[in-house]
């Protein structure tokens, strides 16, 4: 499950790349419009800004925006910055890979076999879900729902 942290910071993100080359946010039209705690959201778009997602501006003008296009951000990388690995085993995680303690081997292992192919499938559809995607299915859902 997706922490709270990963949550604000996604719908912040989203709400960052529908105002993509319109210049920085301000934290507190962020956390109006998403209904974000704003001391809480100031400290996800700094993780997020050290991560090299954002950048600020200060002063008159000033705010937050995408550094990276909304097509070069993934969910993937989101998840994996708040909540860590998307893996649900330790064993089946590569950039945190850890031995299970209960495992007698690994190679044959039919639990890890599952568990590595939900991890892999789950990984591809999460880099594909990218802002950009995310603000397009927005948009056909919402034409959907005129239409009805």
């Amino acid at each position: 499950m997706l922490s709270k942290k990963t949550k604000y910071a996604i719908n912040a993100l989203v709400h960052l790349a529908k105002m993509w080359e319109q210049g920085p946010i301000l934290i507190s039209d962020i956390a109006q419009a998403e209904n974000i705690p704003q001391k809480f959201l100031e400290a996800i778009l700094l993780d997020l800004k050290k991560a090299g997602i954002l950048a600020s501006k200060k002063g008159k003008g000033g705010g937050y925006y995408l550094l990276k296009s909304p097509t070069e951000v993934s969910m993937a990388e989101v998840m994996r910055l708040f909540d860590g690995p998307i893996a649900l085993l330790p064993c089946t995680t590569h950039r945190y890979y850890e031995r299970c303690e209960e495992c007698k081997d690994e190679e044959t292992c039919g639990i890890r076999s599952v568990f590595y192919e939900v991890r892999n499938n789950t990984v591809k559809l999460l880099k594909g879900a990218t802002l950009a995607e995310i603000v397009k299915r927005e948009d056909r859902l919402s034409q959907r729902r005129l239409k009805k």
